[in-house]
């Protein structure tokens, strides 16, 4: 089998309402995504998606992938795309770094892998660990009465688990925030505090002993050093994500002491490939995770949940979906859905969510087609 063809398209996903994060300094209304197809001369097809979060959340942005495309589909044509690790290697060597621009090349190797050997992506990356994968809300900054509104709307929809973004420039409302959410948290909820690295060193300091929360405080600070500093002054456990991009990185936070979990993201690693490592690295640790995608449609979302399926459940923590937070649906009933709370993922083979008519036509142009 090798790869014949490598299409790219592009499609702005419309959020269905603003979202703020990083205590509302990034605003975000729509999403750039882009959608790979590799083709094959035995007539399978792979699909993956690469979706940044905007253009400020991280150093990423839909441009960027489709950019890279130039130099990374040549580098796959003519190969087969079940050796995978030996394509990331190829990958690595046209074009060092730009990970998140990789990504969705990257799934769309797993998925024919998948395809060829009639087995989903969860039982490629170590065998279901349980039924289904335990999912959790995304609350927008907002005021400590809409944020409480929020959750209280999210647990209605069957979420136990709830990341709460907070991280404004004033730690007072902060500590109001979290208050407030702690005084309505039910007994089964489960709620993180995401910052999204909009602290400084002092104000998380400041914040967090003024609190009494229970659940995680996420990405206080920039810097994976700042958040080593934090860890150092502060008692409640702490979990790292944008700071995380190598390998190297999670060697290092692991090496500090830093954290007690982390996001594994593979938009933001570089693709399944690369993500498996860290999951297997936080396993052998000890590590929580969520186990999910920076953005995107029910693809994105799927392919990162075959992942946590094949998690342990005891380094499982619950993992967001996307796909709920869009004005758009174009690949409706496929994939993973939220199903009170849980998810279940597809036991077909390969990936099990395929772009359909509905996807070419609301699609914008063909951005490239390689042979």
């Amino acid at each position: 089998m090798k790869v014949s063809r490598v299409a790219v398209w592009q499609k702005t996903l419309p959020l269905a309402k603003p979202y703020w994060l990083s205590g509302g300094r990034l605003k975000f209304e729509a999403l750039d995504s882009t959608f790979v197809r590799l083709e094959t001369d035995e007539g399978l097809s792979g699909w993956g998606e690469g979706c940044p979060w905007g253009h400020t959340y991280l150093p990423a942005f839909g441009g960027g992938i489709r950019a890279a495309m130039e130099v990374l589909a040549p580098a796959l044509l003519g190969r087969d795309p079940r050796h995978i690790e030996a394509l990331n290697r190829t990958m690595d060597v046209a074009l060092p770094g730009h990970l998140y621009a990789k990504a969705p090349l990257d799934t769309a190797l797993w998925d024919l892998l998948g395809q060829s050997t009639g087995l989903p992506l969860h039982a490629l990356f170590g065998g279901a660990e349980g039924e289904v994968v335990a999912l959790n809300s995304s609350i927008s900054t907002g005021t400590p009465e809409e944020m409480v509104a929020s959750i209280e709307a999210a647990r209605a929809a069957g979420y136990r688990t709830h990341s709460a973004k907070v991280g404004g420039r004033e730690p007072a409302l902060d500590i109001a925030r979290i208050d407030a959410i702690e005084a309505a948290r039910q007994a089964a909820d489960f709620v993180t505090y995401d910052i999204n690295r909009a602290w400084t060193p002092a104000v998380a300091v400041e914040v967090m002993n003024a609190v009494s929360a229970s659940g995680w405080f996420e990405q206080p600070c920039e810097t994976l050093d700042q958040c080593i500093q934090v860890r150092r002054l502060t008692r409640q456990p702490i979990m790292l994500d944008e700071c995380l991009q190598s390998f190297q990185d999670h060697l290092d936070a692991w090496k500090a002491g830093a954290c007690e979990g982390i996001k594994v993201k593979p938009n933001r690693v570089g693709g399944l490939t690369k993500v498996k490592r860290v999951r297997d690295f936080g396993v052998s640790v000890g590590w929580r995770m969520h186990i999910e995608d920076v953005g995107g449609t029910v693809l994105a979302d799927t392919a990162a949940l075959h992942l946590a399926l094949a998690t342990p459940e005891e380094n499982r923590l619950a993992s967001w979906l996307c796909h709920p937070h869009l004005a758009d649906d174009p690949m409706p009933g496929q994939g993973a859905r939220n199903d009170g709370g849980l998810a279940e993922l597809p036991a077909v083979p390969g990936l099990g969510v395929t772009p359909g008519p509905r996807l070419a036509w609301r699609v914008g142009r063909r951005l490239r087609l390689a042979a």
